[in-house]
């Protein structure tokens, strides 16, 4: 039999551990990650993942809905096997609820590409602090060990790609019914609509706080042609 004090401790280790796990998955909401990246969120309110919840609604895109098989009068908002794709955190702690809908959580926000921002976003934001006021760097497996997203094609593809038939091996009901065999419209492939602003937003410079891997693999050609965000033209910073 293991020591008591062995024991309380492996107890508690795994206490710990599992609350941990649960709290990286609390969704905060667009407003959060807006308050620094402004720039980013004025741009992403022209997108079609801004207007995601709104697709939802009846006698919106009647068109694709009725070639999706769909009744175009329907309100999908209230369909659980369709929220999912375009919200932010539907199904996980914090995130997005049918029955007590968050605002800054409905459509397909920060969160649902660069993961839920409860736990790294104190680091995100400190680093910015440190390296305005230091010129030093933090490492980007900081943020990341603690849930922040670097690549997030599999979150896209959790709804891009989840149809029967589909390549991607993540796939299972409830299905997309906005499928390539629909439409060819609906292929998805992950290189060709990161790079789309249409969809996801503009890119603007960072001032560079964050440093090492993991690093979004088009983040360096990204950056090369970014903008000036707001921010930095009236104050000369902006945040990574």
């Amino acid at each position: 039999m293991k020591h008591p004090i062995v024991y309380i401790l492996t107890v508690f280790a795994l206490i710990t551990f599992f609350s941990g796990a649960a709290i990286a998955d609390t969704f905060e909401g667009r407003s959060k990650c807006s308050s620094c990246h402004k720039s980013q969120a004025k741009s992403w309110k022209d997108t079609a993942h801004a207007k995601a919840m709104e697709s939802l609604k009846p006698g919106t895109r009647k068109e694709a809905k009725v070639k999706a098989k769909l009744d175009p009068e329907k309100d999908y908002t209230q369909d659980k096997d369709c929220v999912g794709c375009h919200v932010d955190g539907f199904g996980k702690k914090g995130g997005y609820v049918i029955d007590a809908p968050k605002k800054p959580l409905a459509a397909v926000g920060c969160e649902s590409c660069h993961g839920p921002g409860r736990v790294y976003r104190g680091d995100h934001r400190k680093a910015g602090q440190i390296f305005e006021s230091k010129g030093t760097t933090m490492q980007r497996k900081v943020v990341a060990d603690k849930g922040q997203d670097f690549h997030f094609e599999e979150a896209c593809s959790a709804c891009h790609l989840n149809y029967e038939g589909s390549p991607w091996k993540g796939a299972k009901p409830p299905y997309t019914p906005f499928t390539p065999a629909v439409d060819a419209k609906y292929t998805f492939d992950f290189d060709k609509m990161v790079k789309d602003v249409k969809a996801m937003h503009e890119h603007y410079k960072l001032d560079g706080s964050f440093a090492g891997e993991p690093k979004f693999k088009y983040h360096d050609e990204f950056q090369a042609s970014a903008k000036t965000p707001e921010k930095d033209a009236k104050k000369g910073k902006g945040k990574e």
